[in-house]
């Protein structure tokens, strides 16, 4: 008696790709964490183009001033990857939750990203 398993072997890029999907990305949600006042608030979102044309991200719009993102103008070809780079400013602190998100030529555009975390306070040991 033979047992077929199907689909249980299929990468997250292939049920993307089975959902219409042409720009996936490696994560849509990244946790910082804690992080220090001042510290760094740079995270980069890998993606990757799973369609048959090269893929143009056009705009990449962050909710406020502190969050800036920054990408490649160029084209993505099919089966490239690239990334979207993301600075948010740890000057304030406090927890935060904010969306940038990513317009392009691809069928699932626009894409939201987010990013979360808390910015605590720098604990000065010479006091």
């Amino acid at each position: 008696m033979a047992i077929w398993a199907t689909g249980c072997t299929d990468t997250p890029e292939e049920k993307a790709k089975d959902h219409g999907q042409e720009i996936w990305f490696e994560e849509y949600m990244h946790d910082y964490g804690q992080i220090e006042e001042d510290g760094d608030g740079t995270w980069s979102f890998a993606f990757k183009n799973l369609g048959e044309e090269a893929i143009v991200i056009n705009r990449v719009r962050s909710t406020c001033g502190c969050t800036v993102p920054d990408w490649s103008r160029q084209p993505i070809e099919p089966g490239e990857a690239g990334e979207i780079t993301v600075k948010y400013n740890t000057a304030t602190t406090g927890t935060f939750l904010k969306s940038v998100v990513v317009y392009s030529t691809a069928a699932n555009s626009p894409v939201k990203l987010q990013i979360k975390g808390k910015v605590v306070p720098v604990i000065d040991d010479e006091l």
